[in-house]
């Protein structure tokens, strides 16, 4: 698959229809510490109905590692880039934690290049301070020890109790484990940093008038069912919806109710 020049930053990305300009298009932007890899039940389910297209941010998963460029709004100008870049007017745009607090951002500076804004498992807010302690510790461990030593602590971050002791997804906890030990250390640093010191967009929320699904996994640990209400009562008109069994990356854990909730709210933008 092909990668493309945008804000002096090398992006991959997978496009399932790349000469089919008759389908409604569906963008797919991952969380911290992912790729595109997050969302392909969600590709395979939307495909044949769907011209899908999902992307690594700058510094993670295929694309370049830069030397600056990791603040939520410079990662929105990419994804707007990457929409101009590929001739799209408008899209479908789901955001899984990272990718929702940048989905947030487009839709308050751009909301004419959206369709439909799906925000999963993630916050309006800035970081919490008393996580960016911890947070820290993490990143310096990465730097001099490499993501394989934190990789196990990581995981329950990430994922919920459910999926994590489920002796049936054996292999999907080694798949995904071994997807987080494969991150390159340079961007991983670089993409955090950005994270936990991005600014809260929540007071400018009430700007967002797209129309809006909200899903949270009911065992995420790290953007809790609160944070998503707190945007749904924000953003009129949203939609709110609880993923069951679910922690932070519902799109893996959940495939089948995330895509039912999904396919259901964007009938109802048509």
């Amino acid at each position: 698959m092909p990668k493309i020049k945008i804000n002096n930053a090398n992006i991959y990305y997978e496009d399932s229809a790349p000469n089919d300009t008759q389908k409604p298009v569906m963008v797919f932007a991952h969380g911290l510490l992912w790729n595109t890899r997050i969302y392909d039940k969600q590709v395979e389910h939307f495909q044949d109905s769907y011209r899908c297209i999902a992307f690594d941010f700058r510094g993670q998963g295929q694309s370049q590692i830069t030397k600056d460029g990791y603040d939520m709004d410079t990662l929105a100008d990419d994804a707007i880039g990457l929409l101009a870049a590929l001739d799209i007017d408008s899209c479908h745009y789901v955001g899984l934690s990272m990718g929702g607090f940048v989905g947030q951002r487009i839709a308050i500076k751009k909301p004419e290049l959206l369709n439909s804004l799906t925000l999963i498992d993630t916050s309006a807010d800035a970081e919490d301070p008393d996580n960016i302690p911890g947070y820290k510790k993490l990143i310096t461990a990465i730097r001099w020890l490499g993501m394989k030593r934190v990789s196990k602590k990581v995981m329950p971050i990430m994922f919920g109790s459910t999926f994590l002791t489920d002796k049936a997804r054996k292999t999907d906890q080694k798949e995904w484990l071994a997807m987080l030990n494969g991150n390159r250390k340079g961007g991983v640093v670089k993409a955090t940093m950005g994270v936990i010191e991005r600014d809260a967009v929540y007071d400018q929320l009430d700007s967002i008038t797209t129309p809006t699904l909200i899903i949270v996994g009911d065992e995420d640990v790290a953007t809790p069912y609160d944070k998503a209400e707190r945007m749904h009562f924000a953003i009129d008109g949203s939609k709110l919806a609880i993923i069951k069994s679910s922690g932070h990356t519902s799109t893996v854990e959940e495939p089948e109710q995330v895509n039912k909730v999904l396919s259901h709210f964007l009938t109802s933008c048509v």
